[in-house]
């Protein structure tokens, strides 16, 4: 019995090593791709697609949706009340630390990529970078990747520059890309941005750090 505890405990200790080591090497990768990204993050910012660029009251919006806690946490958060397993870091680690990105022990290293990028950007340059590389859907002419660039695709006009709807619609379907169409008679998309008014607006609110489908504000 002592020696079959003695492996349990050996194994455990080096399975929290082995998951520390590769966490520590997506750190390091984000430090080192951190020049590149700064400059990358300047020039969309230089050219009105960053959060600024949303207007201070949809960019809460944007936040209270997707990550209620981004300019208060180090890049993880699980405790939030509708913030899920995936803040904005790690859904920008994964877009521009990974070439081919597959969940499971990869979210280890996605982990570290977000604390790395959290070290050496700041907030406004993380939101940015994440912004730019959004999948947001099929439009008229195919795949459109970019929150600016799915805006002026199917609406021809800038974030700040449509109407609420229309740009609720825009963060409806983050959580799903494949699954809404943007500019259509979408009832699936209705139903989500019907959720999102009403979380923004303050009728309703998240039951647990998991509701990231808005299921509290279905019927509120």
């Amino acid at each position: 019995m002592k020696k079959i505890f003695i492996f349990i405990t050996t194994s455990i200790i080096l399975l929290i090593i082995a998951a520390f080591s590769y966490g520590a090497v997506g750190y390091f990768d984000a430090v080192r791709d951190a020049d590149n990204l700064e400059q990358r993050a300047a020039k969309l910012m230089r050219e009105g697609r960053s959060g600024a660029s949303l207007g201070e009251i949809r960019y809460r919006q944007l936040l209270a949706v997707q990550d209620p806690q981004f300019e208060h946490h180090s890049g993880v958060d699980m405790m939030t009340a509708g913030a899920g397993t995936t803040t904005i870091t790690q859904s920008l680690a994964k877009r521009v630390g990974f070439e081919n990105f597959t969940p499971g022990i990869t979210k280890i290293r996605q982990t570290g990529y977000a604390l790395g990028l959290e070290s050496t950007l700041s907030k406004e340059q993380i939101m940015a970078l994440w912004l730019d590389t959004l999948e947001m859907g099929t439009g008229p002419n195919g795949w459109i990747t970019g929150f600016h660039q799915a805006s002026q695709t199917i609406f021809e006009q800038q974030p700040n520059e449509i109407d609420e709807q229309q740009f609720l619609s825009l963060v409806a379907v983050l959580i799903a890309p494949s699954r809404y169409r943007l500019g259509t008679d979408d009832d699936k998309l209705k139903e989500r941005v019907d959720r999102i008014s009403k979380l923004v607006s303050g009728s309703c609110a998240p039951k647990d750090s998991s509701d990231v489908w808005l299921e509290a504000c279905a019927d509120s």
